[in-house]
């Protein structure tokens, strides 16, 4: 079986797999865990599942390089998907069907594609006796789809000398083509990410009769706050790894530069503005309501959750921001904040990295972006290990990929997965 082939197998297995995360501690990675334990044990390689909960899982082998005596190179994937509403699809999300030359379903994407690369790949070279330049630690995260609790930040701290030797990472939502304005492909790999502030905000007031007049109406109070932070127009704040993406995606364009604005070059980068625009600022987005019980009775408490994203350096903007606009009364609880990161676009690493995908696409011209959301690449960051989101995929000018994460129809052409998956295999062998 090429390797082709045996990663559009794994990736159609993978899928087949429902590994749902409900969030709040709802979820079961085993069976997928498992799959990935026999897969690797077919070619005689040893993996070991990490339970940090019950059928939460975490999957870990080694695989032995060449000179040991260099730094590792943790390679990562989380495991579980988001849900998926079959009601809303055009197939079965689990089913794994090929339509229109891509495979459809939950993971096909987000992430379970790269999975299948990182597996195909370590199989090819046990079968042949094939040792990278370097140790490899391969690791299948659970949880990273609801903040990676039972998943890459229970292995961190609890597990820490899984990672012993380790230096660098790479894992998802990098290396994949945006043709831009023009006709070129610019390929993004991702080399910040920002850092979440997920809050609660509560107001209390007097409870009462729906009929009766009430000034200390608690949901009033509220929903007047959430307004102002939904309508809030943020400042744009240009950090070191969005500035060298825009200036490559106005050499690309031959559209002008302007540091002091950056908004206009969006256009050129089609349906990928919507989540490249919010790297250019802070974003905190209201998405729940709760209050009440009854149609008559005004209730004495309401809360609201808002989605808070800060730009490294500027997790204290975020927070101030939203104290000054819903003023003192509000009472503001965290519900999950991480941290945002951003590494430097450079080094051997980086290199390889850019070399795998012009051998396969020599006119593509790899850059680095700012991700508006997170990976697992933020929990290994505290044991000092430096990580990039590199999971290549040449795309179809036309699609849009951003919207199939967590997206009705999820899906990945299958020319992009076999791009991927030899830039990955060629990268690996010359890190």
């Amino acid at each position: 079986m090429t390797l082709e082939s045996e990663v559009v197998k794994i990736c159609q297995e993978l899928i087949r797999i429902p590994s749902v995360n409900f969030g709040e501690g709802k979820g079961d990675e085993k069976a997928v865990a498992e799959y990935i334990v026999g897969s690797l044990a077919e070619v005689g390689i040893t993996a070991t599942i990490y339970e940090s909960a019950p059928n939460r899982c975490n999957v870990v082998a080694h695989i032995e390089g060449s000179d040991s005596s260099r730094p590792g190179l943790v390679v990562h994937g989380h495991i579980d998907v988001v849900p998926a509403n079959a009601a809303d699809w055009t197939v079965d999300p689990f089913a794994a069907e090929i339509r229109d030359g891509a495979i459809w379903g939950r993971g096909a994407v987000d992430m379970k594609n790269v999975d299948a690369m990182i597996l195909a790949i370590v199989r090819k070279w046990a079968r042949s006796g094939y040792k990278p330049p370097r140790n490899i630690t391969l690791v299948f995260f659970a949880d990273e789809e609801a903040g990676m609790t039972y998943g890459s930040r229970w292995m961190v701290a609890h597990h820490p000398e899984v990672f012993a030797g380790c230096s660098e990472a790479i894992s998802e939502v990098g290396g994949f083509s945006v043709t831009v304005s023009g006709g070129k492909r610019l390929y993004f790999i991702e080399a910040a990410q920002k850092g979440i502030h997920w809050m609660r905000l509560t107001a209390q007031g007097r409870a009462g009769h729906g009929s009766m007049m009430n000034d200390e109406n608690a949901l009033t109070a509220l929903t007047e706050a959430v307004a102002k932070i939904g309508r809030h127009s943020w400042p744009q704040r240009y950090t070191k790894v969005v500035k060298e993406l825009f200036k490559k995606i106005a050499e690309a364009t031959g559209r002008p530069y302007d540091e002091n604005d950056l908004r206009p070059l969006l256009k050129e980068i089609g349906p990928t503005a919507r989540m490249i625009g919010a790297t250019l600022q802070n974003t905190a987005n209201p998405t729940m309501l709760e209050a009440g019980y009854k149609a008559n009775v005004i209730p004495g408490t309401a809360t609201a959750v808002v989605d808070g994203r800060f730009l490294p350096g500027y997790e204290e903007e975020l927070n101030s921001t939203i104290r000054n606009l819903i003023g003192p009364d509000i009472a503001i609880e965290t519900i999950s904040r991480d941290i945002a990161l951003e590494v430097d676009f450079e080094g051997d690493l980086v290199e390889s990295m850019c070399q795998a995908i012009k051998k396969f696409d020599p006119e593509g011209i790899p850059v680095p972006y700012l991700m508006s959301g997170g990976t697992d690449n933020k929990a290994l960051s505290e044991l000092g290990i430096v990580g990039y989101g590199f999971s290549p995929l040449r795309l179809p000018e036309d699609l849009d990929f951003m919207a199939l994460f967590h997206g009705v129809d999820e899906r990945v052409p299958i020319s992009g997965l076999e791009f991927g998956v030899n830039v990955l295999e060629n990268f690996l062998e010359n890190c």
